[in-house]
């Protein structure tokens, strides 16, 4: 039958080995977690709803910037005139 360990046990017992070791060992849990399907997705889905956050936020910007001007604005016309501007 299996030990079970604590967390702080199995890192004690990753510090004693070689630098070489540990780096072959970060690797191969690496390579484990990567293949699996359910960690791979769970991060996919997590990292999905981030950039869906970060996409209504800056609509939600852009919408708030957009009911301070009146009227239409043509943005390539205005860089225009600030360049001739600038070149005065």
């Amino acid at each position: 039958m299996a030990s079970t360990m604590t967390f702080e046990q199995l890192e004690e017992l990753v510090e004693q080995m070689p630098a070489q070791a540990q780096l072959k060992l970060v690797s191969h849990i690496t390579g484990r977690l990567t293949a699996s399907p359910t960690v791979t997705q769970a991060t996919s889905a997590s990292v999905q709803r981030e950039r869906e956050a970060r996409a209504e936020t800056i609509l939600a910007l852009c919408d708030v910037a957009a009911e301070r001007f009146v009227g239409e604005s043509d943005a390539a016309e205005n860089i225009r005139q600030m360049r001739k501007e600038y070149h005065r």
